[in-house]
């Protein structure tokens, strides 16, 4: 699975279907998700000095397919925003993947579609879990290195980062599983996020790609929060 798809079966609840962040924040996370794999992949990069695009923007490295639509989608749009800052593409790659994704996980047999409406009027629909197998294994590897304060391998330590960034570790481990306090969790969960879990090539990309997630998901806090007021 990707991490995107990963990175959601952590944030929805199995017996409700809901997810546990908001729309927003959580459409800013898928889209950085998939630009961390591509970055894993070497696929993609932040451009240094003298390349064809201006230091610290995108590049693609590598336009072959990877074998994934959803991926190779996102290296498109990539290619088309190259030269643009981290945080204008992971909005963009991030517009409709949720709802792909969870439609995606649904055929596979790991979620089920319930169809229900919102105050009986509105169309609304709900992902509970199917099989929750997967998901487990990878909130174990997670319970794992959060109590050593250790990733042992680069998609655990990314899916922590992603978390992390969005201030929702807690939420798809529990500290009481982990067997940590929450301070204990989220202190180990930032030692994780900021360690060498990723090769030197592209952790440098990484944190670029981090960094605009939070940048994003703030942006779009602040922006609900004054139409709401």
């Amino acid at each position: 699975m990707l991490i995107a798809e990963d990175l959601l079966l952590l944030l929805t609840d199995d017996d409700t279907g809901r997810s546990a962040t908001s729309g927003t924040e959580l459409d800013v996370a898928l889209g950085g998700a998939l630009l961390v794999e591509l970055a894993l992949m070497k696929r993609v990069d932040i451009a240094g000095p003298d390349e064809r695009v201006p230091k610290g923007r995108l590049v693609v490295r590598d336009a072959s397919r990877s074998g994934d639509l959803l991926l190779d989608e996102a290296l498109a749009t990539v290619g088309r925003k190259e030269g643009k800052r981290p945080q204008s593409v992971v909005t963009a790659l991030g517009r409709g993947t949720r709802v792909r994704l969870y439609e995606r996980l649904a055929e596979g047999g790991v979620l089920r579609a319930e169809e229900g409406r919102v105050l009986g009027i509105f169309p609304s629909r709900r992902w509970p879990a199917r099989d929750a197998g997967h998901e487990a294994a990878v909130r174990a590897a997670l319970v794992t290195a959060l109590r050593q304060g250790v990733a042992l391998d680069p998609r655990t330590g990314a899916l922590v980062a992603l978390l992390h960034a969005l201030n929702v570790v807690h939420k798809a481990v529990g500290p009481e599983g982990a067997g940590l306090t929450k301070p204990q969790l989220n202190a180990n969960a930032k030692r994780i996020a900021e360690g060498d879990w990723a090769a030197a090539a592209v952790r440098s990309a990484i944190d670029s790609m981090i960094a605009a997630i939070i940048a994003a998901s703030s942006s779009t806090v602040v922006i609900a929060g004054s139409s709401g007021s």
